[in-house]
C-alpha cells in the first residue's frame, strides 16, 4: 500500500488493559439479539444530543435483563432540485432521512462489512424513526487524530478503514468527509454512523480515487447483490430509483477493483 491510513505518533491504552475493565464498551448486543432488543425494550430515560444537526435523542432502554443506550433519529426532509449549502457546495435532490440509517444497516449486513451498529425502525407514540444502538466508550476518528492515537495493529485498522470508504462510496454518503462519523471502541473495532444523507439517486461514485484496496469477501457479496434482494431487504426505506443507482455504483466499484488488480496485481489490491 502506498500510504498508511493511520497517522501515528503515540500509543493509546492497549486492548489487553481496556478489555480487563468492568465497564462495558462497544456494542452490548449484536445481530438478531440487538434487533429484538431495539424493537421491544422500554424507554427508561431520554435526552437530546448536543452534537449533530439532525436533532437526535439519546434513549436509555431496558428489557429487564439488559440496559443500554440508543440514538433515536426522526429527521425526514427532502428538497427537489439544487440545494446550496452555507460555506459552499451543493446537492441535487437533497434528502436527509432516518430511513437511510436503517437501509445502511441492512445493506451493511448484506455485504458483510459489519460497520454499522444495529439499527431498526421503531415508533414511539405517533413518531417513527430509526433506533440505533449506542457504541459505548467510543472515540471518533477526529479524536484519534487530535490525540495522536496509534492503533496497535495498523494493518487491521487500515482494512477496516478501506471498508468504511467502500460503504461510503456504495451509498454515496455525502457526509463521508465528516470523520466524527467514524467511531472506534477500546479494542479499535471501527463503526460507521450517520447515513441519513446517503443514498441519493446518483449513478456515479462520489470519490473513486479513495478506493485502492478491497476485501475479497466483500467483493463477492457485492457481486451477489441484485435488485430483487435489495427490494426485499431495503425496499421499505429506499425507493426504486435509489436502488437502481446504487446497483450502478456497485458495478463501478467492481469494475474499478478489477482494473486495479489488472494494473497492480491481486496482492497489492485484495485482502
Amino acid at each position: 500500500m502506498k500510504r498508511a491510513l493511520a497517522v501515528v505518533a503515540c500509543v493509546w491504552l492497549p486492548c489487553s488493559l481496556t478489555a480487563q475493565t468492568d465497564e462495558p464498551f462497544g456494542l452490548p448486543l449484536t445481530g438478531e439479539a440487538a434487533e429484538t432488543f431495539l424493537h421491544t425494550a422500554n424507554v427508561v430515560k431520554k435526552k437530546g444530543l448536543s452534537v449533530g444537526i439532525t436533532h437526535s435523542d439519546q434513549y436509555t432502554l431496558s428489557d429487564g435483563t439488559h440496559t443500554t443506550r440508543a440514538v433515536f433519529k426522526t429527521i425526514d426532509e427532502s428538497r427537489p432540485g439544487v440545494t446550496n449549502f452555507q460555506g459552499g457546495g451543493f446537492v441535487v435532490d437533497f434528502a436527509d432521512s432516518w430511513k437511510h440509517e436503517v437501509a445502511a444497516y441492512e445493506l451493511d449486513k448484506l455485504i458483510g462489512t459489519g460497520l454499522v451498529p444495529p439499527t431498526v425502525e421503531r415508533t414511539f407514540g405517533r413518531t417513527t424513526g430509526s433506533l440505533q444502538m449506542w457504541v459505548e466508550k467510543a472515540k471518533t476518528e477526529a479524536d484519534r487524530k487530535e490525540q495522536r492515537i496509534n492503533p496497535p495493529d495498523v494493518a487491521a485498522w487500515n482494512r477496516q478503514m478501506w471498508e468504511v470508504r467502500l460503504l461510503d462510496q456504495l451509498t454515496f454518503n455525502t457526509d463521508a468527509k465528516n470523520i466524527r462519523n467514524v467511531l472506534f471502541d477500546p479494542t479499535f473495532r471501527v463503526y460507521a454512523v450517520d447515513f441519513s444523507r446517503a443514498f441519493p439517486p446518483y449513478p456515479d461514485l462520489r470519490s473513486p480515487k479513495e478506493l485502492e484496496r478491497f476485501s475479497r469477501e466483500v467483493l463477492e457479496r457485492l457481486k451477489a447483490l441484485d435488485k430483487p434482494t435489495l427490494e426485499q431487504k431495503l425496499g421499505r426505506w429506499l425507493n426504486g430509483r435509489q436502488i437502481d443507482t446504487m446497483l450502478k455504483r456497485r458495478d463501478k466499484i467492481l469494475a474499478l477493483a478489477a482494473q486495479l488488480v489488472a494494473e497492480k496485481g491481486e496482492a497489492a489490491v485484495l485482502y
